[in-house]
């Protein structure tokens, strides 16, 4: 595995700075966190062309704080109209700016959906998954270099995906795309496939078991052993002419920040691992969504109709929880909030980070309540490894990294050049 990191074992933080009071990203248009940290995510897209200021804030300003219902009507409504505005012109011949149109409409189609997640699966939901597909697809065909749909063969069935490189004949360094809880493959592209593929690297963009149409469309859950997604998905890079199988990496962002990382501790062809919002432990803190009375049951097995109980009664007091678990449940396939929880305390590197071989780079926002366990983390790998906090003063301190998109992207590649070689 490639080895010339920047140092075998490093910590960067940002510019150096953590002053007290510097202001932060939250609230710029709804008291709301989890609406507001949605909004930061559509911001976010700006650089890489999925979303534009004016529309977006107007969007946002037109939902009352915490209305589910109208978040998912005014996105969607977005979208229609973006969308609209790009057919007419592609019909017109303006392919430029067809394409742009269609890459917003796929942001603005994909939000609307992101709080319908909860069993029984919205019609809402599945249809936001339809639109933002369609709307990436028509974008797909506009590209002025190499972009394919393409599918991997995966335990029996296959997994959908797309397949870009730079201009160029190659064979190109590539970089695998894991995306988040609620994530899509078609976000990814927007979310580092557009900064990868500016510094001549080839990107695979997939959505593994429990992401957008492996959930949708193939009733794929979330599972614990991802390596059994990413040999799945280096298995098909490998035998691609445009493909260096020597520099393959592999980025994952928020809940792939777990599942990437966790890939690599069994996948060694992996020359990098870059892990954004990284999540060492995340199933050990299952039990703390439980009342404290009832958390050395999820252990035990015991009293879970009791447990049950008690979760679903504080989903109904807390939106937030209601929706961690509602998505929780619909990714990972579970009937009920302990099942979901139970299972979720299989996601673990614990024990394992060792395992990984090639060279890791951590990245942490000051803000981000997931990167709890980073640390251990980073001393836990014994790989050549580096960590880069990025701060509040950067405008940079949110999960992922969200508002400053184009800092991660030369923090991250950067590293990466250097790592595996641009």
């Amino acid at each position: 595995m490639a080895s010339n990191t920047p140092s075998d074992s490093t910590t960067l933080t940002g510019d150096g700075q953590h002053v007290p009071g510097d202001p932060t990203l939250t609230g710029l248009a709804f008291a709301d966190s989890g609406f507001d940290g949605q909004f930061l995510r559509v911001l976010d897209t700006i650089p890489s062309g999925g979303a534009d200021v004016g529309e977006a804030f107007i969007t946002a300003r037109r939902i009352p704080d915490g209305y589910r219902d109208a978040w998912n009507a005014e996105w969607n409504a977005l979208g229609e109209r973006i969308l609209a505005d790009a057919e007419a012109s592609l019909a017109a011949g303006h392919r430029v700016s067809a394409r742009e149109g269609f890459l917003r409409a796929t942001t603005y189609f994909r939000i609307s959906g992101v709080f319908m997640y909860a069993p029984p699966m919205d019609p809402r939901f599945v249809s936001a998954n339809a639109r933002q597909r369609d709307a990436f697809r028509r974008a797909v065909e506009l590209m002025d270099h190499p972009f394919q749909q393409v599918t991997v063969p995966y335990e029996g069935t296959e997994l959908d995906g797309y397949f870009a490189t730079p201009p160029g004949p190659g064979p190109f360094p590539t970089v695998i795309l894991v995306g988040g809880y609620d994530g899509t493959m078609e976000e990814t592209y927007v979310a580092g496939g557009v900064a990868a593929l500016r510094r001549g690297y080839a990107v695979l963009m997939m959505d593994g078991p429990g992401q957008g149409a492996a959930l949708v469309e193939r009733d794929l859950h979330f599972r614990h052993d991802w390596e059994a997604v990413v040999t799945a998905q280096v298995d098909w890079l490998v035998a691609r002419p445009e493909v260096d199988a020597s520099r393959i990496a592999a980025m994952g962002r928020s809940w792939g920040g777990h599942l990437a990382p966790r890939a690599a501790t069994a996948e060694h062809r992996l020359a990098a691992v870059i892990a954004d919002a990284p999540q060492y432990a995340p199933g050990a803190n299952a039990s703390l969504l439980l009342p404290e009375a009832y958390r050395d049951d999820l252990d035990t097995g015991e009293a879970d109709d009791d447990l049950n109980a008690a979760v679903r009664a504080g989903m109904e007091q807390s939106p937030g929880l209601a929706f961690s678990v509602g998505r929780g449940m619909l990714t990972h396939g579970c009937a009920t909030p302990v099942e979901y929880l139970r299972d979720l305390t299989q996601f673990t590197l614990v024990g394992i980070a060792d395992r990984i071989d090639c060279p890791v780079l951590l990245t942490v926002g000051q803000n981000d309540p997931r990167v709890v366990d980073a640390q251990s983390f980073f001393d836990a790998l014994t790989a050549p490894k580096t960590m880069i906090e990025f701060t509040n003063a950067e405008g940079a301190g949110e999960h992922d990294e969200a508002g400053a998109a184009v800092l991660f992207s030369q923090r991250a590649f950067d590293w990466l050049d250097t790592a595996i070689g641009p």
